[in-house]
């Protein structure tokens, strides 16, 4: 399976008439946050395959059609897909293309903007999760496969800077649950010598400022 993901910034390669001839053989898209809907909903109509998506901090104009009130709840939601082709899993678990996927959306808190959230927040949202991980890992032989984050793990591809900073949520979440791939965006990469990849016990922490594709038939991601 490929798998195509998407964050932060609108791709040429991506957003181009060759986007079928390039990327028409994925099987999956996703969107980690901080795309317009435009953008996702133009991947979705031009590929016709599932694309799944979380929110960031910016580019949240479509947010309260996805999401009650303008701070996050771990609950209520008003519409997963609207009319964009693009499904949102923001603090929720999706089945698609065989996989189970977690959407984990937003940064750490640093000026009380929208879709941000302190650790102690994060953290609540995780543990809200547990009783659909355990039920997975029970009846489905594994708890989740893909985890999918705006932003990176505490540590692992994040920033000092308050607003780069990762959640220590996730590691526990990889640690326990052993998802095969974490997703995030939020940290831009300006040279393409910067590292993308990061294997945290058994799952590969993947960055995916503007695009990369993930083949989990051979885990490569490129």
């Amino acid at each position: 399976m490929k798998i195509l993901c998407v964050a932060d910034t609108v791709d040429p390669l991506v957003d181009s008439v060759s986007i079928k001839k390039r990327f028409g053989d994925v099987d999956l898209v996703l969107g980690a946050g901080d795309l317009p809907m435009e953008y996702l909903s133009f991947i979705a109509s031009a590929l016709d395959r599932p694309v799944l998506f979380v929110f960031g901090n910016h580019n949240l104009g479509d947010l309260p059609f996805y999401r009650q009130g303008a701070v996050s709840s771990p609950f209520p939601a008003f519409d997963f897909q609207r009319d964009s082709g693009a499904t949102y899993i923001g603090f929720r678990m999706h089945r698609e293309a065989g996989l189970i996927v977690m959407g984990l959306g937003g940064s750490l808190r640093y000026n009380d903007g929208r879709n941000q959230f302190t650790q102690t927040q994060m953290w609540l949202r995780v543990l809200a999760r547990l009783p659909a991980l355990l039920f997975n890992r029970l009846f489905r032989g594994r708890a989740v496969d893909v985890v999918l984050t705006h932003a990176p793990p505490r540590g692992i591809h994040d920033r000092e800077d308050r607003c780069h900073q990762g959640f220590d949520a996730f590691l526990w979440l990889m640690r326990v649950f052993t998802p095969r791939y974490l997703v995030h965006g939020h940290v831009h990469l300006y040279d393409a010598r910067e590292n993308r990849l990061t294997t945290y016990g058994e799952t590969v922490v993947c960055n995916a400022y503007g695009h990369f594709l993930i083949d989990t038939g051979d885990g490569h991601a490129r």
